[in-house]
């Protein structure tokens, strides 16, 4: 026997104005939180490129220790990004989000007390894998709200937050570091961790409270509108192809292609975010404050780059060479660093050009995949490509690291990315043509 909210739903189909309006309501109760959650994950991500500044004289931290702890975090989170996804699905998004965010939150608060490079590397261990799951979590949870329809435009959304907190994080650092030193009896690296972890700890209860596993859980929808949403998703499920099995995805060498640029775009964009305080200070700079509002430039130019880049993108549907041209740019800014350096505004110019070229990359890429790959392919191949493009993270960290503790320049680690980048370029020109896509042209 049927459920009175399906009894009246089958007298009265939602029409379209309905259910955008039922949507909406759901959009604006669940994407704030949301929106927030993925600031704070970035900015306690990222946060020890700031510590870095302090922090290497206290821990006598290396810059190959520091590139291998930076890098590190990936590969924990890598390794427990699955296993999360699937303990979600069994126990909830309020008890996974919310554990994710409040055992991120411990561990960066923790990240405050370690005394030794090997402490530091196994706390961003820790870190990735109290990460694990966060934004894989979140679209999987859009998935149990939202039609397809709408899922796009709220995956743009949250990924402007990353960019929000690039521009935050950087003015943020700054100001703690400057004004909190001694504070509780912790150096000004220290305060930062504890800060900036706090937060998390508290919208992780707050996750706990606010969300609803699904429509049917939400004490804040009616009758009439959970049924609304259950039609609005029902419709997609009968035209939606059967999912290809792992094997099918692994036997497409347009995966790895794909994969393989995301790592060299990504190298880039992940470079950006875990040196860019290092490199500020090697223009001279070493004022905090000062750091920290030059390191939000790129952060800003990329929100501008993104919008323009995927307006021109949609309006021509035309993706490769957008993306070949981003990323070019960001290669020749970076190669051109070395020479200019000496010089302040030349050097300030070229590394937020490129920095906001490679991050708009990143967001650009991401038309791609949905467009070379079949739809009963899609989700796993997607994940594969993350998953390859994601070892960057481990490897440009390490490397770059390495080439500074070795050689003390770290210019030429930024030549290294450039010349990843231009791979990269290459692989996307010659190894997936416009023909493989299926929303171009030609």
């Amino acid at each position: 026997m049927s459920s009175p909210s399906e009894q009246v739903l089958s007298f009265a189909p939602p029409s379209t104005a309905e259910a955008d309006a039922v949507l909406r309501k759901a959009l604006w109760r669940l994407l704030p939180l949301l929106f927030l959650g993925y600031v704070i994950n970035t900015i306690d991500r990222a946060n020890v490129a700031f510590a870095k500044l302090r922090m290497a004289e206290d821990i006598a931290l290396t810059d190959a220790a520091y590139g291998i702890g930076a890098g590190i975090f990936y590969l924990g989170y890598i390794l427990f990004e699955v296993p999360s996804n699937m303990y979600m699905q069994r126990v909830g998004a309020r008890a996974t989000l919310g554990r994710i965010m409040i055992l991120w939150g411990l561990v960066t608060v923790a990240t405050a007390f370690v005394t030794t490079p090997t402490q530091l590397i196994i706390a961003r261990f820790c870190l990735g894998v109290a990460e694990a799951g966060f934004f894989p979590g979140m679209i999987l949870y859009l998935t149990f709200w939202f039609p397809a329809a709408w899922r796009a435009r709220i995956t743009a959304v949250l990924l402007m937050a990353a960019m929000t907190a690039g521009m935050i994080s950087g003015p943020l650092a700054g100001m703690i570091m400057s004004h909190f030193d001694g504070w509780l009896g912790l150096r000004d690296w220290q305060a930062l961790f504890v800060l900036e972890g706090i937060p998390a700890i508290l919208l992780g209860l707050l996750v706990w409270c606010w969300l609803a596993d699904r429509p049917a859980d939400a004490r804040w929808l009616n009758d009439r509108e959970k049924s609304v949403i259950a039609a609005t998703l029902s419709q997609q499920q009968g035209s939606a192809p059967p999912p290809a099995r792992l094997i099918e995805v692994l036997r497409q060498p347009r995966v790895y292609i794909a994969g393989l640029v995301f790592f060299c775009i990504y190298s880039g964009s992940n470079t950006v975010s875990y040196w860019m305080p290092t490199l500020i200070r090697g223009f001279g700079i070493e004022d905090l404050k000062q750091i920290g509002l030059i390191s939000s430039l790129p952060y800003a130019g990329a929100i501008v780059g993104m919008y323009l880049l995927a307006r021109s993108s949609d309006r021509r549907l035309e993706r490769r060479w957008h993306l070949a041209f981003t990323v070019l740019l960001s290669a020749l800014c970076f190669l051109l660093m070395a020479p200019a350096q000496g010089h302040l505004l030349a050097s300030v110019i070229l590394m937020s050009v490129g920095a906001a070229a490679a991050l708009s990359a990143v967001s650009l890429f991401w038309t791609i995949p949905p467009a070379l790959l079949s739809p009963s392919c899609a989700a796993i191949g997607i994940a594969v490509i993350s998953c390859i493009g994601g070892l960057a993270g481990v490897v440009s960290q390490a490397a770059v690291g390495a080439i500074k503790s070795a050689t003390g320049n770290l210019y030429l680690a930024f030549d290294m990315i450039a010349i990843t980048l231009v791979i990269g370029t290459l692989l996307l020109l010659f190894g997936i043509r416009a023909e493989h896509l299926n929303d171009t042209k030609h």
